[in-house]
């Protein structure tokens, strides 16, 4: 007895498209979109219904092993819609893009970036890891052209020189994530997704997004860790 989806308009349909060529949206973005979309296909807008014309969206993408996934961005805590990929969240799902060396290099900087402190892999380091790749070794020029292709493709962002995990790849990672990086990979104690640019309690050892931290601690006069209320040794953004 399967409730009945609704229907796809040309509206979820052109919403949908604009989707696979993005990748992810950001949103507000998303809000606005939706609008756009229903207001071109004549179709009936609510606008606090994004959530209902996505699933609708979703509900139809299901036999494809597609679905479009809500996350938050760890620089700024906004909300982001990304197209997921649902059978083959691994890695592997890179597969197609890119040749067998891009991808160590890549699995060799996802490394770095999940066992650092903070959630950073610096250039340097990365680009250190290029002449020691068992597929073949990579120059450093030719590591630092993979290294942009990985920022266009949103599956790395970078600042000054630091690399992470750009929220696209980490909405599409969460679960590959979790269960290749168990002893290591940490959720965020205040939304409990996937928190890989966080700050730690330096006595039990939790971890918090920065946008997190900042609600979190907004207003308290000293900041003590949600978990075991020791004080938060961290500069709290």
């Amino acid at each position: 007895n399967t409730v009945m989806a609704a229907q796809m308009t040309d509206a979820h349909r052109r919403f949908l498209q604009v989707l696979m060529s993005n990748g992810i949206t950001e949103g507000s973005e998303a809000r606005k979109l939706h609008q756009h979309c229903c207001e071109t296909d004549k179709v009936y807008y609510a606008h606090d219904k994004l959530d209902d014309f996505i699933s609708t969206i979703n509900s139809h993408l299901q036999p494809l092993f597609m679905q479009i996934r809500k996350g938050i961005s760890e620089d700024d805590g906004r909300a982001h819609y990304a197209l997921v990929n649902l059978a083959e969240t691994e890695v592997t799902k890179m597969a197609s893009d890119y040749t067998e060396i891009e991808l160590e290099l890549f699995r060799k900087t996802m490394d770095l970036i999940i066992l650092s402190e903070n959630g950073f892999a610096s250039s340097t380091d990365i680009l250190n890891l290029a002449d020691q790749l068992k597929t073949k070794k990579m120059k450093k020029k030719e590591a630092e052209q993979v290294l942009k292709v990985f920022v266009e493709d949103k599956w790395l962002s970078e600042k000054n020189g630091e690399y992470t995990l750009h929220t696209r790849c980490i909405i599409e990672m969460e679960q590959y994530i979790l269960s290749n990086y168990q002893d290591v990979a940490r959720k965020c104690n205040i939304c409990h997704s996937l928190a890989i640019q966080s700050q730690v309690c330096e006595s039990c050892g939790i971890g918090m997004h920065l946008p997190c931290v900042r609600k979190y601690f907004r207003g308290q006069t000293e900041p003590r860790c949600p978990k075991c209320n020791e004080f938060w040794s961290c500069d709290t953004p």
